[in-house]
């Protein structure tokens, strides 16, 4: 095998194009091809492969994070159930979004479709936190972090989300299935007690209910809505200052859940919402760079509703994304 040189082209198979040897990899991704639920536009089912294919062409020295890839980042194998879940449920879905919602019997299957998912998503997330690595995400739609954020709660205790979306995710079973990619963090808040405070960050489409779910959550939700952020922008305050604000309110232990709609658009133009306004890929990067110089700890993340075009173009970003990711992670250590 060819000796790994991280300055040359990708060599070897694995993410990043690194060697991808699990006992040496400090950060352990799980695939998750499943998308049954979104409500507009699809294909982020194929977001982790088409990450990984895209993630051959990013650089691995990181001028925020350094030398990442020296922690080492090893991407699992896609359990295969995951595939022929998503085959079975999707078309379910696609009828009941048609119908503008569903019944119980109508939602019945696409449930426990989302339920195995996390189960399945819950089981692979604890046995990497048991070795002691950092796991990540890799959707799929929104829906599919559900049980790794169980698990990392159950197993860190109190933590704290921070949530990068253009949604606030807090809709009720949305369109009536209990593991719409719109009730993430309503599950989480509902299901998972160990989360005890959810931070968002670049909000700028939600409904009455959820506006009204964050006013009602007793503190437990600060909601950064784009809109404000802008307007105090232009007021003068800056974009550091409004980051340190928003970190400030999360405890010592951060999972980041990253869904790429939070960007603006045109750094993810087949995402399946995408929604005018949002940050750019350099205030991301200063929002995850200032959470590790706050010496919180990142003990978990995801990347979603990264979906492929014809070009290469959300994967590439994505790719980079979730290499942000990984160095924040490991650099919060």
């Amino acid at each position: 095998m060819t000796a790994f040189d991280p300055n040359a082209a990708a060599q070897h198979g694995g993410i990043f194009g690194l060697p991808g040897d699990p006992d040496r990899a400090a950060i352990h991704l799980v695939p998750v091809p499943f998308a049954a639920t979104v409500s507009y536009g699809g294909g982020a089912e194929n977001g982790p492969a088409a990450i990984l294919a895209a993630s051959q062409q990013v650089d691995l020295f990181d001028l925020q994070f350094g030398r990442v890839y020296e922690a080492g980042i090893h991407m699992l194998a896609a359990d295969p159930r995951l595939a022929d879940v998503h085959a079975r449920a999707r078309p379910l879905a696609e009828q009941v979004v048609a119908q503008g919602g569903g019944d119980a019997a109508a939602v019945a299957p696409i449930d426990a479709a989302g339920a195995l998912v996390n189960e399945i998503v819950h089981a692979q997330t604890r046995a990497i936190l048991q070795a002691g690595r950092i796991p990540g995400i890799v959707g799929g739609d929104h829906s599919v972090p559900y049980g790794a954020i169980a698990a990392v709660a159950e197993h860190h205790g109190d933590i704290g989300i921070l949530h990068f979306d253009a949604h606030a995710d807090l809709r009720v079973a949305y369109e009536g299935m209990r593991w719409s990619h719109a009730s993430i963090m309503d599950n989480v808040l509902r299901d998972v007690p160990g989360v005890r405070r959810l931070v968002q960050l670049g909000i700028r489409d939600f409904c009455e209910q959820e506006l009204l779910a964050i006013q009602g959550s007793g503190g437990r939700v600060l909601t950064c809505f784009d809109q404000d952020w802008q307007r105090r922008r232009f007021e003068g305050t800056t974009f550091d200052s409004l980051c340190r604000e928003a970190i400030e309110a999360l405890p010592e232990r951060v999972y980041v859940s990253f869904d790429i709609d939070g960007l603006d658009p045109s750094l993810c133009p087949n995402t399946g919402t995408p929604v005018p306004g949002g940050l750019s890929f350099a205030e991301t990067a200063h929002v995850l760079a200032a959470v590790v110089a706050s010496g919180r700890r990142i003990v978990g993340f995801d990347l979603v509703e990264v979906a492929p075009g014809e070009d290469e173009w959300d994967a590439n970003v994505g790719a980079r994304i979730l290499y942000k990711l990984c160095g924040a992670a490991v650099q919060s250590r």
